[in-house]
Formats: structure tokens, C-alpha cells, sequence
């Protein structure tokens, strides 16, 4: 059965390009996989296939005294371990800033009284949209996690400085959460200085 977007279009500009008709191939409810067949740029007939995955936001909670806590969770798509920010999906009709909140509770059992926004990553532009807003967190206190089944993360403590050591060493390589720990860099020393 098609859907919506599997029809005909009048062509639609996007860009340089012209979009012909929409095709899509999947779609759940993180993931939409979507080939168009488009004219190019330089007018020649082809596709163009994206991804779209659901917006997000990545934080980065940093205490008073220069502690910064990420997670370390087995990421089934890079098959390995990964250190990064507190990330998850915005769940619709939520604003960033409340998918932050929920996230630090959820994941790591952190609530903070200050959410400083850096503003919005868009990795891989070229065939992936996922928008992801990116924090920093502080004035922090704990309280328990509330984990979903498919999550096993581990709460990291360490310097500030260290986190932006291992960016620079490649060791945290999400990109959300590099971005986030670079621009917090920025911005950190004016916020917990006395």
C-alpha cells in the first residue's frame, strides 16, 4: 500500500535539485528510509536517498566543582562501547529542553537546575537529517535512574578537562557529544567561576 509520500509529485524544488516523486522505503518510529527520484543538478534523471531519525538532544552535566558525568553503553551500531553525552529521542509535542530533563533523570539520575542551550548539531548532512539539540547542564543533584529495557548505561565521572582531552584523542567520538563538550568548553569557565 502506498503511502503519502509514494505519489507523484508536481516537481518540487529542493535546492538545486527537483524532486519528482517521493519513495518511501521504511519507516518506524526512530527511522524513516526515503528514496526520491529527482532531477539532478545538472538536469540528468536519478534518486536521492535519505535517512531521518527521530530529533534528539545530547547533554552534557557538569557540577560545580568541574566533574562532568557521561554514560558508557554498548551501541549496537558501532558494535562497541562508547563514552558519550546524555542523548535520547524528542518524543513528539515535547521541547528540547524537556527531553534534556527526562533524558538526565532517565539515563544517568541527574537533575539539573540549569540547562545552558549550545545549539544544534546536524551530523552526516549529506544523506542523514537528525537534528539533535545539544546542553549544558548545571547546579546539579541525583536521584534514581528510570532506564528503558533496551539500555544498559553506565554513569562516567571525571574531570571536565579530561572529557575534552578524550575529544581531542578520538576516544569520545559521538558527534553530538564532541560538539557539545568543545562548545561547553567555551562557556564553563565564566559559568563556575565565583
Amino acid at each position: 500500500m502506498a503511502s503519502p509520500d509514494d505519489q507523484e509529485l508536481r516537481t518540487q524544488i529542493h535546492g538545486p535539485w527537483q524532486i519528482v516523486r517521493r519513495n518511501e522505503i521504511y519507516q518506524d518510529a526512530w527511522v524513516q528510509i526515503r528514496m526520491d527520484d529527482v532531477l539532478r543538478p545538472d538536469g540528468k534523471p536519478g534518486t536521492y536517498s535519505t535517512v531521518r531519525i527521530k530529533p534528539g538532544v545530547c547533554v552534557i552535566p557538569v557540577a560545580a566543582d568541574g566533574t562532568c558525568y557521561l554514560t558508557k553503553e554498548f551501541h549496537y551500531a558501532v558494535g562497541r562501547d562508547t563514552i558519550e553525552g546524555i542523548s535520547g529521542g524528542i518524543e513528539v509535542g515535547e521541547s528540547a529542553e524537556i527531553a534534556a530533563t527526562r533524558e538526565l533523570q532517565e539515563e544517568v539520575g541527574i537533575v539539573a537546575q540549569q540547562l545552558h542551550p549550545l545549539g544544534i548539531v546536524d551530523p552526516l548532512t549529506a544523506a542523514l537529517c537528525s537534528p539533535t539539540a545539544i546542553f549544558l547542564a548545571t547546579d546539579l543533584s541525583f536521584t534514581e535512574t528510570n532506564m528503558e529495557g533496551t539500555e544498559r548505561i553506565e554513569r562516567v565521572a571525571m574531570p571536565f578537562e579530561d572529557a575534552v582531552r578524550m575529544v581531542i584523542r578520538s576516544e569520545i567520538s559521538h558527534g553530538p557529544s564532541c560538539v557539545a563538550i568543545l562548545k561547553a568548553n567555551l562557556i564553563l569557565p565564566n559559568l563556575l567561576s565565583p
